[in-house]
């Protein structure tokens, strides 16, 4: 076993902490310290996907812990470090496979360069493949046919099955169906054999054939022979290279869909809010209704009292006019009167 594995399984009943004294201070590790491993928080570290492979990137750094883990995914959604996080994740991920679509784009180009480069030299056509025993028209050969491709669909399906068990870490559930596989493998393989031919010329040209014949896996990128044995292709499927790669896409695919979907609950969010905004601008509550007929009210009040106080205004001012008048008269009158009376005394000096 590991030594990583040795240490994590004692993280893990003795917690981090394991090997501090009991008078020694404790730092407490938060999920957003830099010591720790971003990549694991998101879903996984990638550098623990591909260990002993081709494509091995090499221990990680940084710290794998699952209870600092379950902090990151108790965390808010709206952190700004866990959508960084996220966004690191996913640029690491399309960085790999960019380069892993380059290398299979390379291995196909040289695949077929290959191919090209064996029918210009005159290979042997494909159809002379176990010498045309299982084409044939009698009734034991369509048959047998029959069984043949009834296995080998029953046996794709299981390997499929496996492999998504394998993925999502089902792996006691995987190898089973992988058991199950063996038994329906050598059942198809005794009718195969039983059908090859007898001449031995022509059982060299299949193997050679079967050997020849190959393709590039377009998860990994690996070269697989066309009609290889069912036992290397599941080993192939199960592979670390192969799970890994799948695993990568899934991870990317899910993260890239679970945002989708937040998008879109955001948009629709916004046209709700959006028609209620308008639906309130058409028709404005009764609050605002009854808020409008007091101001109404209270300015039709406001103006009655301004004209009532402008009449009472004018009425005044034409009292004090008359008042005005007639003391200007009275005086006029007096004034007259004293003229009267002053009027016969003149006359008679």
């Amino acid at each position: 076993m590991a030594t990583s594995q040795i240490a994590s399984m004692l993280d893990e009943l003795m917690g981090r902490n394991r090997n501090v004294g009991p008078k020694e201070s404790v730092r407490e590790i938060h999920w957003s310290d830099s010591e720790v491993c971003r990549y694991h928080l998101v879903q996984f570290c990638p550098h623990e996907l591909f260990t002993n492979t081709k494509a091995d990137l090499g221990p990680c750094s940084k710290l794998h812990d699952e209870e600092l883990k379950a902090q990151f995914l108790s965390a808010s959604p709206e952190h700004y470090k866990k959508a960084q996080y996220v966004d690191d994740f996913l640029r690491f991920c399309a960085r790999m496979l960019h380069e892993l679509a380059s290398r299979i784009k390379k291995a196909k180009e040289r695949l077929s360069l290959t191919q090209r480069e064996q029918q210009e030299q005159g290979e042997p056509e494909e159809e002379l493949f176990l010498g045309g025993v299982l084409r044939g028209n009698t009734q034991e050969a369509k048959e047998r046919r029959h069984q043949i491709e009834v296995l080998s669909s029953r046996i794709n399906g299981l390997v499929e099955e496996a492999e998504a068990k394998g993925i999502s870490g089902e792996v006691e559930e995987a190898q089973g169906l992988l058991k199950l596989t063996d038994s329906l493998r050598q059942e198809r393989d005794a009718l195969r054999h039983a059908a090859l031919p007898s001449e031995p010329s022509s059982l060299s040209n299949s193997i050679m054939l079967q050997q020849k014949a190959m393709e590039v896996c377009d998860v990994c990128g690996a070269f697989l022979i066309v009609g290889d044995a069912q036992q290397r292709i599941d080993d192939h499927l199960l592979g670390k290279q192969h799970m890994g790669y799948a695993r990568l896409r899934a991870a990317t695919d899910k993260i890239t869909e679970d945002r989708r979907k937040m998008r879109e609950g955001r948009e629709k969010e916004r046209k709700k809010q959006r028609e209620e905004e308008r639906k309130k601008e058409k028709s404005p509550p009764r609050s605002s209704r009854k808020k409008r007929d007091r101001r109404s009210r209270s300015r039709k009040r406001s103006k009655s009292r301004k004209r009532s106080r402008s009449r009472e205004k004018q009425s005044r001012s034409r009292e004090r006019r008359s008042r005005s008048r007639n003391s200007r008269q009275r005086h006029v009158r007096k004034r007259n009167v004293s003229r009267d009376k002053r009027s016969p005394s003149r006359r008679k000096d």
